[in-house]
């Protein structure tokens, strides 16, 4: 005898239905993401420089940009946005799309800021997604040529039979230069005054003029001016020293251990990029700074090329924001 054989029809519950809804949604949501990852770059690429052109993040980002566009072929705009130690560019890359066409040069700056300016808005480094590091870049100590100081016992001497005489100049309130010279007159005891510019080659041009007389500078563009004897270089704030000045001392051995400063620079995208396109920005650059010529080029300019994966940049970043906020504060420095 035969029976007659029902169809069998599977009807899932709401709860299952829900969960295949909202997995064809965040599958749907990230079509057009993959899509832009894989065609990335389709345009030109803007590298924003908080400094104004002829410092060391305005020098090394456009070495970069050339191998750059020979890579992804396309051009890496470099657009200069200086001004209050770089967190007006700073400023313009958080708040720009979450793209990849928009990215930063960021400096030690970037981790100085939220120590000296109270009402800073940008978080670092949590409105920022990692890329790359791209340099390592000590500052060099360096003098207006009309100074009667040789070397750092010189200066210290000087500095404090005349405390209060002389200026130092700096690339802003709040940067680097700025506390380096800040630590300097804390383990000196000196006293000097500081006059901010708005990037190093115009701070290099006020030393050169005797507007100032004592200046942290970035290595790119006090090199040239150091080694045609136009302005007197009395220490590096590297824990070594730069093979491009080989007869300068370190802080160290010119008496200031623990006076290091390193100016990094490393290449940052607003948060929430797509991490394909983190990912390919990353290989792009470490691929970059792999190359020899270009690691020649650098080391010219005293810096030396840096990569790092987007998670090491991240954590070093912490690290920076917390080892400047203890000099600000034992400064003082506060800006607004």
């Amino acid at each position: 005898m035969e029976y007659p054989v029902k169809a069998c029809v599977y009807r899932p519950g709401a709860k299952v239905i829900m969960k295949k809804l909202r997995l064809l949604m965040t599958t749907l949501v990230a079509l057009p993401a993959l899509a832009g990852a894989q065609n990335y770059p389709n345009k030109p690429v803007r590298m924003v420089v908080g400094f104004a052109a002829g410092g060391a993040p305005d020098i090394l980002a456009r070495l970069i940009a050339q191998p750059f566009n020979e890579r992804l072929r396309q051009p890496l705009v470099v657009d200069n946005r200086p001004g209050a130690a770089s967190t007006i560019g700073a400023d313009i890359v958080a708040h720009a799309p979450k793209d990849g066409y928009t990215l930063l040069m960021a400096t030690v700056s970037l981790a100085i800021s939220p120590s000296v300016y109270p009402r800073l808005t940008l978080r670092v480094p949590e409105d920022f997604a990692a890329v790359s590091m791209v340099a390592s870049v000590p500052l060099i100590l360096v003098v207006f040529p009309g100074l009667p100081a040789k070397t750092m016992p010189d200066l210290i001497r000087l500095m404090k039979e005349r405390p209060g005489q002389y200026n130092y100049a700096s690339v802003g309130g709040g940067s680097l230069q700025h506390l380096a010279a800040e630590l300097f007159k804390l383990k000196t005891g000196t006293q000097m005054t500081h006059v901010p510019y708005k990037g190093g080659a115009p701070a290099n041009t006020a030393l050169l003029a005797g507007e100032a007389q004592v200046y942290f500078s970035g290595m790119p563009p006090a090199l040239p001016l150091v080694q045609a004897g136009r302005l007197r270089a009395l220490a590096v704030t590297s824990t070594a020293r730069v093979a491009a000045v080989p007869d300068v001392p370190t802080m160290a051995e010119a008496g200031l251990p623990g006076s290091e400063a390193d100016n990094w620079h490393a290449i940052i995208a607003p948060r929430d990029v797509p991490a394909d396109v983190v990912k390919r920005l990353n290989e792009t650059l470490m691929s970059i700074l792999a190359d020899s010529a270009l690691q020649k080029q650098f080391a010219a300019q005293g810096a030396q090329a840096r990569s790092s994966t987007p998670q090491a940049l991240q954590l070093f970043v912490r690290q920076e924001v917390e080892k400047w906020r203890g000099v600000a504060r034992a400064a003082n420095i506060q800006l607004q």
